[in-house]
């Protein structure tokens, strides 16, 4: 069963930062706790879906995932995907593009040039240049990956247009997001033996993730940043 993390006050990492940024502090206090599971158990499932959903609304995405999922008889897997023809996959509604996609990534694991194992013990950056070796895989599917699946707790998605769009209305915006990265590294940096690897406890940035992937990014960082 997949594991289920739950970050509120009686968390290390949002302790830190509830002393260290009054703001940030009166944003999680408002949200209250969260619970989230990440996706290790089916990394290429969670990609596939990723693929699908960019550009899209969730519900739009979804329905689309689920065609595939219907003609994988429930299994979305490399063997399954690579047994369907592209016209197969373009029924669903899926685009060219994204087929496209879909073809790449399962190529790369059928291959071996992408390891979901190897990307495990990898640090960020180097899981980040692992991933986009792969033809249109770019860095916001990594660090999705590194987020949801890898659960690693020092990314932020600024490449994502969603989330620099909620980040418009905010005044002094690149000074609002350089302060919100300060504040989530420092407390990786404060605890000596933290690393990429070890980082169960220690769930600062995955917090902001868990919000931003919640839709409520917007309301967030306003409520953080506003004059």
């Amino acid at each position: 069963m997949p594991e289920i993390i739950t970050l509120d006050m009686n968390t290390a990492s949002i302790q830190y930062l509830c002393a260290h940024d009054k703001r940030l502090a009166k944003v999680i206090s408002m949200v209250g706790p969260i619970t989230y599971s990440p996706h290790e158990d089916d990394p290429y499932r969670f990609l596939i879906h990723e693929i699908i959903e960019q550009m899209l609304s969730v519900k739009a995405g979804q329905k689309i995932f689920s065609r595939l999922e219907e003609l994988c008889a429930g299994n979305v897997d490399p063997d399954n995907i690579s047994a369907l023809t592209d016209e197969q996959i373009r029924s669903t509604r899926t685009s060219n593009a994204k087929v496209e996609y879909i073809r790449n990534l399962t190529n790369a694991l059928e291959s071996g040039t992408l390891s979901f194992d190897n990307l495990n013990v990898m640090s960020d950056k180097d899981v980040i240049r692992e991933m986009t070796k792969i033809r249109e895989i770019g860095t916001w599917t990594a660090k999705v990956y590194l987020m949801f699946v890898l659960n690693r707790p020092d990314i932020l998605p600024v490449e994502d247009g969603a989330f620099l769009q909620y980040m418009v209305p905010v005044p002094k915006v690149d000074i609002g997001k350089l302060h919100l990265c300060y504040r989530l590294q420092m407390y990786r940096h404060s605890h000596h033996g933290i690393t990429n690897g070890s980082i169960r406890d220690f769930q600062s940035t995955r917090f902001i993730s868990c919000l931003f992937d919640m839709r409520i990014a917007f309301f967030c960082f306003y409520l953080l940043y506003k004059a």
